[in-house]
Formats: C-alpha cells, structure tokens, sequence
C-alpha cells in the first residue's frame, strides 16, 4: 500500500510538471552540478551526480534503532527536488517507521546548495526519485525524469496488460449474505424463528420498523449455527443444492452474489365455490450480492399466474385499475386476463444497500415496508403491491430514526388523466426510543401530497426532521394529508412483552369535550402481547392483538390524497370503521413448523350504491365530502359485518438457505353483513390448499 502511494505521488507530481510546462529530459542542458563535479564534461555530469549523492547519503545517514530491533528489511524511496537555487527539498517520503523518514529528510538537509540545472541558459528545478534498501545496503540508480513519449509508451505498454492482470480468483463463499446490509425477506413465519432473541430484557434493538437487516439480527441469532443444526447430509450436487445450499455463489476479490430459484406452486379446492380448483404457479430468479465494503443489492423477479378462491378474486377485481385490465392481485400488483378465469401477474422487487458505517443505512428499491411489533400495522404494512421507495436509518445511542420517502399510484378512473395512472407521494419519519431495558417509545408521522399543478416531489417534505403537520398547513390543508402516531412495547420479562399503536389523522378538542361524537375525530389503536417458549414449550409463540379504527380514518377531502397505494390500504388491510381480535400459535421444531390463526372481527361497509350511495367510513378512498354527517359518526356505523377467519397451516422447510417449503392449509372464513349487496354479502368459505413455496413474503388473504 505504501508504494502504491508513492508511485500515485509521483505521477501527480510529474502531470503537474508536464501542466506547468516544466523541463524533461530532452529540455535540459546540463545535470545539477556538485563541487566535486565542476571540472567534469557535461555528458558525464549526470554519472558525477548520481555517484557523488548516493556518496553523501551512505556516509551521513545514521540506521534507525528500530531498524536492528524488529530485524527490518525493505526499502525507502524518496522524492526529492534540485530548485532553481541549487538546494535539495525533499517531496515526499515512502517508509514503514517514521524514524526512517525523519533520518532521511535529516540527510537531504546536509546537503549543500549546487548549481542548478539549467533550460535554455535560464535555471530550472527537477525531480528525482532514489531507493534505499533496509538495512543500509547499496542505492539503486536514481530515477531522473521520463520524457513524454517515455510516459505514454509506458501506459500503453500497462493498458495492454490490464485485462490479464484482473483477479479473476475465486473463494469459498462463507455465507457472506448473513454479514450483509441486504435485508431479511419479511415473512412472519420467518421472523418467529428469531424474534424472542431479538426482544429479550436488556437488548438494545430496535424491532417495529421492518425488514430487518442481517448484520443487525446477526447480533442476537446465529444464522449459521442455525443453519448447521438444519443440515442435512447430502453428497451429490443435486442434494446439496435441493437441501442445503444456495443454486449459485460466487466471491472474488472485493465481491460475491448468490442465485436462488424462486417457486410458488399451489393447488387448492374452493368447497362449494364457483370455480372447480384454486391454483397459483409463480417461478422466479432472486440475486443477492454485495460490491466492496458496506454496498449490497438484491432483485427479485416472479412470473405469476393464478386463480384463488371466490372471495379473493371478488376483491381483486373490485379493486381493479382503470384502462382495461381486470384486477389487481392483493399485496401483488395488476394483472392481465389468463385463459377465461385465471390472472397473470408479473412482478420485480429489487433495492441497493448501502452502509458507510454503524451508524447509518440507506436503501432505494422497488418493495413494501412495516412498521410496527404486531401482525398488523396501523401505520405501515405490507399487505399492498410494492412501490417505488428511499429509505434512511440512522441508529445511534438507544435511538433508531427511519425516514422512508414513497413514490404510489392512484389507479381509479376519476384520477385517471389521460391513460395515466395518478402519482402521489408519501414522506414517513419513525423514531424508536428505547428508553429502559424494558420501554420503547415509538414517534412516527407522515404526509400523503399528489402530483398536481406540477407540484412534483416536494421538496419541503425531504427534510428529515421537520414536522409535517407544520409543512401541510403552510401549503394548505388540502395539499397534503398529514397522520401522526405514538408506538411502545414493553418486555415483561424474557418471554412476555406486550405492544401497542395509537394513529390520528384528524380530531376536534371541541367536539370531544361537547361528546357529539363527530366524524373529525379520526384515530384507531392496537393493543397486543407476545408469550415466547409458552408454558416452558420452547419455539412456541402465542400472540393476541386488538386493532380498532374509528370511520373516515386515513381518508382525505381531497379525493387522491387518501393513505392508499393501488386501491389498497396502506395501513390495515380493512382500512377503517373496524374492530378485531387476532389470535396466532406458532410453532417449529426442526424443518417442522406449524402456524394457526383466529380472526373475528366487525366492519362498517357501504351499503348498494343504487340504494345508499353516502360513505360510512370503510372506505379509505371516497373523500370525505361524501359522509353521512358531521356529528353522531360511530365506530360500525353503516352495514355492519361479522367476520371469522380460521387458518391453520403446517409445513417442512426443503432448503432453510431459500426458505422454500412444503405446506398445507385449510381456511375458513366467514363473512355475515347484516344487508347483502352486490360486493359484500353472506358467505361461508372453507378453501383447502397445499404446494411448495419459497417464503419470501407475506400474502394476506383474511379480509
């Protein structure tokens, strides 16, 4: 390293003397010129020079102590100059101790003041480079000054080599991708294999805003020690990479990437459905890989087709986009038609990492994001298609600060200008404090702003700090529709913690305190708790959770600026005028896990828009000039619906490097609103289905 520093030193040094129009080797007329030199022929004087120096400097340096003490052998090379008054100044230096350095510049300090050299009769400085070999040992010929066409024969001759001299090497890859800033693909069965670790009594992590990086839960869980435990023995290529390894990897010098086949193969049965089979049939490629120091990608891409159980693609068409095609896949994106009753998604994820040290990350990508401890988020979830995004944490003390800014799409015809789908943007800041072993406050804002009066990005919502509130009054109330949200999780002890979100997009002081009950007051909460090892079984986890929204919450007067993305909710998937309870058991033992879920819940839906075609706070995306009233707005109102959700799901994990599994699962659902309309009406479904699946996401049907 140090005598790639003293080769970049001298050749900037000599572009600034070619710049300068200083001498070169054809230019000068005669070598600096010593006392011992005078009566010597100008065609010897460069001999004379050389031997004379290399004299001077083995008769005066003096061998540094440390030299002999740690049995040092190597080289010093000095850059110097000859100035136009004859004196000898010393450039720069090239040595492992700073004792030869300082001896060295000691030495050139002896020398006496010669004759310059000179340039057209005139005096002229020049540069010289000489090599001292460690221990005192012979000097190598001083280097004098290369000519121009010396320089440029020398770089051709190096260009020519440079693509024999790549390392083109490989290493063992060592799991690199667990060290990585890339982050952990978001499945809750995924998170449940670690989330006591990263949860315990003491631990200064920081668990609501997700996905999790690797080299941040690698701090509490060992991957590889994980890993090691599932292992199977395999001698073949095939059953190496079927059970245990990554398809491809590839690490060289300062770079490696794994390839993974990605795979969602399902087949099912709708009872009493109108269609005869349910299926899914995703394949795709997902690259990981990491550039340098703290720089890492990863892309994924699927090729879908599928046909799910009645009551999803009911819902996949209701929200379907404007301009021909006939759904929108849930948590997916748009499709087109496949056959006469099926869809065809294609989807890409892909983001670039970047850590330029401890304290700081920043990601752009194409994904979804969470933020929250449960299994629902009433500030952001991940059950909408992904969108365009940048986000920035920054982690210091027992602060974590994320700062995600998103690019979404209103896709519904009366936004629709001409064939293109409206843009809007979202700026969130969240701040998790851990404020004892225990406590963790969390503070979390965000502004929803569309792309009108070629407004654009605004660039008043990029500050990071600055409250939105304040940001979206000054540029008028309805410009920008402005949430807040208070977050907290407490550890009860290693295997108990409890967690809860609070979210207000609008209230009236005055109207709480007259109890008129007015539809301002927008806000909802979530109230939860988690049992780890429960009743001393270890990996299993027991989680309970309330989620309750009051109507017209995340909605907006102005008809774009609603929480949504997609004609999907950006926060719960029911999106407000609800109340439910979750219960979830998870479990896992070896390649064996096993989940089950119960959901009851009540919403306020719209009744038939032929019959009542005012908004009872369901529906996030009809602004809030439809309501019913401006007073007496209550948490049901409108036709109220019983929901029950049953899942139970079971499984083996294929290849734990992949996540790809084999699974089974049956749901039950039903759905009872107190007056059938033509989008929601009585019905009981029981949908069974099994395949083999590459868990790298989650897909929310319990709506």
């Amino acid at each position: 390293m140090q005598r790639l520093k003293a080769s970049i030193y001298l050749l900037i040094f000599l572009a600034f003397q070619f710049a300068l129009g200083q001498t070169s080797n054809n230019d000068y007329e005669k070598y600096p010129v010593f006392k011992e030199c005078e009566n010597v022929d100008i065609a010897d004087l460069e001999n004379c020079f050389n031997t004379t120096l290399r004299t001077f400097i083995n008769s005066n340096f003096k061998e540094p102590e440390i030299v002999s003490k740690e049995k040092y052998t190597g080289e010093l090379v000095v850059l110097f100059e000859v100035t136009k008054e004859g004196k000898f100044k010393v450039l720069y230096v090239d040595a492992v101790y700073e004792e030869l350095k300082t001896e060295i510049k000691r030495v050139f300090g002896l020398l006496p003041t010669v004759q310059p050299s000179t340039y057209s009769g005139k005096p002229a400085y020049l540069q010289f480079t000489i090599k001292l070999e460690i221990p005192l040992g012979s000097l190598e010929a001083i280097e004098k000054p290369k000519t121009l066409e010396e320089k440029e024969n020398e770089l051709e001759s190096v260009a020519k080599t440079e693509f024999d001299t790549v390392n083109d090497e490989l290493v063992p890859y060592e799991d690199e991708l667990y060290a990585s800033n890339l982050n952990i693909p978001f499945s809750h069965d995924m998170y449940a294999y670690f989330d006591r670790q990263i949860n315990l009594v003491g631990t200064n992590s920081h668990t609501a805003s997700k996905p999790y990086l690797y080299n941040t839960v690698s701090n509490y869980y060992d991957f590889n020690a994980q890993q090691s435990k599932l292992k199977k023995q395999a001698s073949s290529w095939v059953g190496r990479k079927l059970w245990n390894e990554h398809l491809v990897t590839v690490k060289g010098e300062n770079y490696w990437f794994v390839l993974d086949p990605i795979l969602d193969l399902q087949l099912g049965k709708n009872t009493g459905g109108e269609v005869d089979y349910t299926y899914n049939n995703t394949r795709g490629l997902q690259v990981q890989g990491g550039l340098g120091k703290g720089f890492n990608f990863g892309a994924t891409v699927f090729e879908s087709q599928g046909r799910f159980a009645d009551y999803v693609n009911r819902y996949a068409e209701s929200i379907r986009p404007a301009g021909g095609n006939p759904a929108i896949i849930p948590g997916r994106g748009i499709a087109k038609e496949f056959k006469t009753d099926a869809y065809d998604y294609p989807v890409a994820e892909g983001y670039i990492s970047y850590s330029p040290n401890k304290m700081f990350n920043v990601q752009f990508g194409h994904g979804r994001n969470f933020i929250g401890d449960g299994y629902r988020s009433l500030f952001v979830s991940d059950a909408v298609s992904p969108y365009p995004y940048l986000k920035l944490n920054t982690s210091f003390w027992k602060i974590k600060y994320t700062n995600t800014w998103m690019w979404l799409r209103d896709v519904r015809p009366e936004v629709n200008e001409d064939g293109a789908f409206l843009t809007k943007y979202i700026a969130n800041h969240f701040l998790s404090w851990n404020v004892s072993k225990k406590l963790n406050l969390g503070f979390f804002e965000s502004v929803i702003w569309k792309n009108d009066n070629n407004r654009g990005f605004d660039i008043n919502y990029v500050n990071p700090i600055i409250f939105y509130r304040a940001i979206e009054f000054s540029t008028g109330s309805r410009a920008g529709n402005a949430i807040v949200g208070l977050s907290s999780k407490y550890k009860w002890n290693d295997n108990v913690n409890f967690y809860g979100q609070f979210i207000l997009d609008e209230f009236s002081l005055n109207d709480i305190k007259a109890g008129n009950q007015s539809w301002k007051n927008k806000f909802g909460f979530q109230l939860g708790a988690k049992y780890y090892n429960a009743f001393k079984v270890d990996n299993l986890l027991l989680q309970l959770e309330y989620n309750q929204v009051r109507p017209y919450t995340y909605s907006h007067n102005e008809v774009a600026t609603n929480y949504g993305h997609n004609n999907q909710s950006l926060a719960h998937l029911w999106g407000a005028n609800f109340r439910e309870v979750v219960g979830i058991a998870r479990y896992n033992r070896d390649r064996w896990y096993g989940s089950a879920k119960l959901i009851y819940g009540q919403r306020g839906l719209d009744f038939d828009p032929a019959i009542d075609n005012a908004s009872y706070g369901s529906n996030i995306f009809i602004d809030n000039d439809n309501r019913i009233g401006d007073t007496g707005v209550e948490l049901l109102q409108g036709n109220k619906t019983n929901v029950l959700i049953g899942d139970l799901n079971v499984g083996y994990i294929v290849n734990p490097k992949t996540n790809l599994k084999i699974f089974a699962n049956v749901t039950y659902r039903s759905f009872n609103p107190d007056a059938n309309t033509l989008v929601d009406f009585k019905e009981n479904t029981t949908w069974f289905n099994f395949g083999i699946r590459t868990d790298i996401f989650n897909w929310y049907f319990d709506f």
